[in-house]
């Protein structure tokens, strides 16, 4: 069984105007569908990062995939790394390195490798599950959970659906709040998530604070809260809100990426520690490779690590860091994107086949349409806040072609290329805004 054709498709999808400390989202999320196809005719699907780099970073290993048994990933990934070796050596002009602290996921150059290996690794263990007739997190291991938890995932938003004016506002502007308990209450009655995580960094800390407050006195302590506000917060901030969300963070919550860095996430942890506040911090802005890990629990700044399998180097890597985290004590969650069916199930999988991962995952995916959905058979099915994992074979879903020519074609006609949420923030919301870290 060899790879005999790769086809990439360029898609736009509908993306709300979500805020964040990295700026606004754009009406138009890009995303990259990939197919590789055997010359006994199994086709294997990923879907990654979007726009023009992602692309093309794709296009320049075509030629080393034509021929290669999809079994021998290992080969790949090791010729790879040397060339981004080459790349990266004495690299300075990518602020923070491979931290995500400045740029959002999918625009570092210097995870480029890793997000290019991951949409062909996640491609080639579907096409693997389909020959063996398994799904893929048997293909890794064996699962140990057949349903996958995740949260209930929050932003503050302006106004509109995003996309054309004539996509549904779903959840309206939420600001306040009162509006992320009815965002919350919304999304939790239509997918019956039991756990909570608020996007915070975006309004002053105060109302912040109150907004994990009034979801604990509308939801309880059974359903456990996290905030995280993607390093806006300056040391003492970030100490003052945990002392604040003490009670509320407590019971399976933690505190994500507070500040910048893993010198102030430390810094934080051991003034929390000297207060008996024993809230755990988590980050995927940090922590963003395997290297990272044992630094981090040294410093003992982070107790949760999230993964994410697009820019982490795919499934088999979260697999590494599930054991790696394990060794060491940490505990393992999932950062997401805005993303549709493929991604979810392919989360969804390695999640399953990770023993460690046991804090409820992220997902945008409810902030995505059926109307932009390119899974065969329309969106996947939430069950008490969970994905079951399918028992067909591979990611354990197909394509469907015509609403995948209606994304290449949304993509044609945009105008966006690359993500950019401090452009958008001058755009729309304020000319002269910049993203400053901390800001408060």
């Amino acid at each position: 069984m060899k790879i005999s054709e790769l086809k990439l498709h360029s898609i736009a999808i509908a993306d709300p105007p979500l805020r964040s400390s990295y700026g606004l989202h754009a009406p138009w999320a890009l995303r990259t569908i990939v197919e590789l196809e055997t010359d006994d005719g199994i086709r294997g699907v990923s879907e990654t990062y979007g726009g023009e780099e992602p692309r093309a970073a794709l296009e320049a290993i075509r030629n080393r995939l034509m021929g290669m048994d999809p079994f021998l990933l290992t080969g790949l990934l090791r010729d790879m790394s040397r060339d981004a070796d080459a790349l990266t050596e004495g690299n300075t002009s990518v602020p923070g390195g491979r931290s995500q602290t400045w740029l959002v996921p999918g625009e570092n150059p210097l995870d480029q490798t890793t997000r290019t290996f991951a949409a062909v690794e996640i491609a080639c263990l579907d096409i693997i599950g389909k020959a063996a007739g398994r799904p893929v997190c048997d293909i890794l291991g064996g699962r140990v959970r057949d349903r996958v938890p995740f949260s209930a995932y929050l932003f503050y938003k302006h106004a509109g659906g995003g996309g054309n004016s004539d996509y549904p506002d779903e959840y309206g502007e939420v600001l306040t709040p009162d509006a992320v308990v009815r965002e919350c209450r919304q999304m939790v009655r239509q997918y019956g998530f039991r756990e909570i995580k608020v996007k915070g960094g975006v309004l002053e800390p105060a109302i912040e604070i109150e907004s994990i407050r009034t979801l604990r006195s509308e939801f309880g302590p059974e359903m456990p809260l996290r905030i995280d506000p993607n390093c806006a917060w300056s040391s003492d901030t970030s100490v003052h809100v945990a002392e604040s969300l003490r009670e509320e963070l407590s019971g399976g919550g933690y505190l994500e990426d507070p500040c910048p860095g893993l010198d102030g996430m430390a810094e934080v942890r051991r003034r929390l520690l000297d207060c008996d506040i024993q809230t755990p911090l988590a980050s995927n802005v940090a922590v963003t490779c395997l290297a990272d890990v044992p630094r981090a629990r040294q410093l003992d700044a982070v107790q949760i690590v999230l993964s994410d399998p697009h820019y982490w180097g795919g499934l088999r890597q979260v697999q590494l860091l599930s054991h790696l985290c394990s060794v060491l004590g940490m505990g393992l969650s999932m950062h997401s994107n805005s993303h549709l069916g493929v991604s979810l199930m392919a989360m969804a999988h390695v999640a399953a086949a990770s023993p460690n991962l046991t804090f409820a995952c992220d997902t945008h995916y409810p902030w995505q349409t059926e109307r932009d959905e390119i899974v065969a058979g329309g969106r996947i099915q939430f069950e008490n806040g969970c994905v079951p994992i399918p028992d067909r074979p591979g990611l354990g879903v197909e394509l469907d072609y015509d609403q995948l020519a209606r994304g290449r074609e949304r993509y044609e006609k945009i105008a966006f290329r690359k993500r950019d949420d401090e452009a958008e923030m001058r755009k729309h919301v304020d000319p002269g805004w910049k993203r400053i870290l901390p800001r408060w």
